[in-house]
């Protein structure tokens, strides 16, 4: 049965009363992948899988969703149909990969909750990964996309691509790893002149716990997002853990909205190597002692990014359940 308007701008808000105010979040789908065997070092990263190894997605999907996950987000952060076309594929096969993104999460939902013995709510988030996610050069942690992008060009980009992704018909649109203050303002304006009724987050990534990485204000960029009628939920993603909790505090100052976190496992990304490095400052295993603390500063829908795994989301889940 199709939602009214209202009823799918409540889902989030309907996932946190059945749980008793959490919910948890999936975690990184790449390295997932990769340890599935699945080679996805190309500039669609992810997404490369749609095409070469979807039964790998639906497989993570369910690995996810058996450590607990209430919400998956699909395998489209880097699907886009330009990087699609560069690939030799026609708008309507490029098209159809999108749609693919969503039907492959909502087919692992419905194998999970048809053996799963206590029915649960389980949400599909359409992932929208930035501008720079397509360039693939590493401006999607840095937000510097020149001086030529403006933002009628961020607004085409996205258009057709958001709007097949809402027309598979995911419970919400998770816009990700918005790295600056102007592909914010594209999604909220885009939302509004397509005329999208789906219920969106925004979640912003910073790499000094207090700006977004472009440098911009996380309090504007949070501002512009929370204006939206769309918005259901606003935080924080792709983020190393250290940062996490002053940034939670940060955003209860700006919205009355429930707050996500998904941080990443403290790694870098190198873009040249397309490779993640160590650092120092915090790694996926060291999540569950902080999950309760970031539930507590005001956190209510929790997971994991990049490099982190279905043992990450076990762990949260446990936490937040009160078993750690």
């Amino acid at each position: 049965m199709d939602r009214t308007a209202e009823e799918k701008s409540n889902v989030v808000e309907e996932l946190l009363r059945e749980n008793g105010g959490w919910a948890v979040i999936d975690g990184g789908l790449a390295t997932e992948l990769e340890s599935n065997g699945a080679d996805i070092r190309d500039a669609l990263w992810s997404s490369k899988c749609l095409f070469t190894c979807p039964e790998l997605i639906r497989k993570v999907h369910l690995d996810y969703l058996e450590a607990g996950a209430s919400i998956l987000i699909t395998a489209s952060y880097q699907a886009t149909i330009q990087g699609f076309l560069s690939r030799g594929f026609s708008q309507e096969d490029s098209e159809a990969l999108l749609r693919k993104s969503v039907e492959l999460a909502v087919e692992a939902r419905d194998l999970y909750l048809k053996k799963c013995p206590q029915k649960r709510q389980i949400l599909i988030a359409a992932s929208v990964g930035s501008y720079g996610a397509y360039l693939a050069d590493g401006s999607e942690y840095s937000g510097d996309y020149g001086e030529y992008v403006t933002l009628e060009t961020l607004k085409e980009f996205h258009r057709r691509r958001l709007q097949v992704l809402v027309e598979a018909g995911p419970d919400l649109i998770a816009f990700e790893t918005i790295p600056n203050k102007i592909e914010t303002q594209a999604y909220v304006e885009l939302l509004e002149e397509c005329n999208i009724d789906t219920p969106a987050w925004f979640a912003f990534s910073s790499k000094d716990g207090v700006n977004i990485v472009s440098g911009d204000s996380l309090v504007e960029c949070g501002s512009i997002a929370d204006s939206c009628h769309n918005c259901v939920a606003i935080g924080i993603n792709c983020t190393p853990p250290r940062f996490i909790h002053d940034l939670i505090i940060s955003m209860t100052k700006i919205t009355k909205k429930p707050i996500l976190i998904y941080p990443n496992s403290g790694e870098s990304y190198d873009p040249e190597k397309k490779e993640w490095v160590k650092s120092a400052g915090g790694s996926a295993e060291d999540f569950a002692p902080f999950v309760n603390i970031w539930h507590e500063a005001g956190a209510s829908l929790i997971g994991g990014c990049c490099r982190t795994s279905p043992d990450t989301v076990r762990a949260i889940s446990r936490a937040l359940k009160g078993g750690a």
